[in-house]
């Protein structure tokens, strides 16, 4: 049973156990949890080649800058499929698209096992390990659709979650690399694919939020002033992340000469504050407001981003940076998407899809921007740097848009409104270069 909101935004004061057993009660915890595996399984594809990169640049000695584009190919493509894949879903359930997504990538790690030998076939396979990738706005509105409007931060925390699925990479593809040949870790990757499938088919239902829409009126969403806004905020939150994941193992690698079989001890420490603050980044911004919660990641990520521009001689000293830097991230990228299902009640899927591309496109350069920089300036300073600048944009941008929003679509610092009647505007009222009405 649900349990009622009080004052405009807020929740009651219960115990722990109370709050989750009425989120079990509203929505579908088996939809959920398969989602989260989903998303996790395939995130950590996507990730792959980044996390086997000190094995595959040592096989066929890539420059710096080679390094970096190879990291950065599989982000990039993953991010442009991110949308297209969004739209389809909409029209052939979430359900079904995340299976026909999870089938393509395995014929796609089976053709990698068996058939790629150079480095164009490395980049090719990265563009083909893009699939998994575009699994992310599927997943969490597939996952969350279940949920109302003040549990969607927590749900979408959770199924966000996969992008732990970066530990796994991390954590097993150097060894096995080491043990069996890095070509070997995509036959084996094969196999948790083929299980999530599997569990995803038994268990997940497809959620009753979706609206049947022309295609024009999906493609609205292209040419919305929030959307943009969302996008920029996500670039910083995800596009720092995905970037920084893919390019870890080459920068412990590189500059503090970690073996290349245990750069993914290093690594997945770092990653897993990410996923973990993402959860509790979902649910606080449920409790406090997604708002309140990114202006001050964003005031977080600005100080971390330079001092991990430093260069921290001790590789201890620039996990514990990264650690908290990931933390930030993480817990902002829980925010974005508390507040995504609330402007985009009807359309969460592609909304979701169409910020995660071009959040993830910002991730997709920035390997590419730390090996130019690497070459170039013998330091990756100013990767870092790069995204110093764009949470500056992010703290600018909410302070011209934050009393806009709370008039209009969303409650007092970011949280839901009281009751689903209550949503102020309709969705797709504004545009690029217009304003919401105030309709209260």
């Amino acid at each position: 049973m649900a349990i009622p909101l009080g004052a405009q935004g807020s929740q009651p004061r219960l115990p722990f156990a109370a709050r989750f057993h009425a989120f079990r009660a509203v929505g579908h915890l088996p939809t959920l949890l398969t989602s989260l595996l989903y998303f996790d399984f395939c995130f950590a594809i996507w990730v792959l080649n980044g996390a086997m990169a000190p094995f595959i640049s040592a096989e066929f000695g890539l420059t710096p800058t080679q390094k970096g584009f190879m990291v950065s190919v599989p982000v990039l493509a993953g991010a442009l499929m991110r949308f297209p894949l969004g739209v389809v879903s909409q029209y052939i359930g979430r359900k079904r698209a995340a299976q026909v997504e999870m089938g393509t990538i395995v014929v796609t790690l089976a053709a990698g096992y068996l058939f790629v030998e150079t480095y164009t076939g490395v980049l090719m396979m990265g563009i083909a390990l893009g699939v998994a990738g575009a699994s992310f706005g599927v997943a969490l509105s597939l996952g969350s659709g279940w949920y109302p409007p003040k549990y969607k931060g927590l749900a979408m925390g959770i199924a966000g979650a996969g992008n732990s699925g970066a530990v796994l990479a991390m954590l097993f593809a150097p060894p096995l690399a080491k043990a069996f040949g890095w070509r070997a870790v995509y036959g084996m990757a094969v196999v948790p694919m083929l299980m999530a499938m599997l569990l995803l088919q038994v268990f997940a239902k497809e959620p009753p939020d979706r609206e049947h829409k022309s295609l024009k009126d999906y493609l609205k969403v292209l040419v919305d002033r929030d959307a943009w806004i969302f996008n920029l905020m996500y670039m910083v939150t995800f596009g720092g992340y995905i970037g920084l994941t893919s390019f870890l193992p080459t920068l412990f690698h590189d500059q503090y000469g970690i073996p290349k079989e245990n750069v993914g001890h290093y690594s997945a420490i770092i990653v897993v504050a990410a996923s973990v603050l993402r959860v509790l980044g979902g649910w606080m911004a449920d409790r406090v407001g997604g708002l309140r919660l990114l202006r001050s990641l964003a005031v977080a990520i600005v100080v971390l981003t330079a001092a991990a521009a430093l260069m921290p001689a001790s590789p201890w000293i620039m996990v514990a940076i990264l650690v908290t830097l990931f933390a930030a991230m993480g817990a902002g990228n829980g925010a974005v998407f508390q507040l995504v299902p609330l402007r985009f009640r009807t359309t969460t899927a592609v909304a979701g899809s169409l910020i995660g591309e071009v959040g993830a496109l910002a991730g997709g350069f920035l390997p590419y921007a730390m090996g130019v920089g690497r070459q170039h300036t013998g330091s990756f300073a100013p990767g870092f740097l790069g995204g110093t600048a764009l949470a500056v944009g992010v703290i600018v941008v909410l302070a011209v848009v934050a009393k806009q929003w709370t008039r209009t679509w969303v409650g007092e610092g970011g949280r839901a409104l009281d009751h689903e009647g209550d949503h102020r505007p309709v969705e797709g009222a504004v545009r690029l270069g217009t304003a919401a009405p105030d309709v209260r």
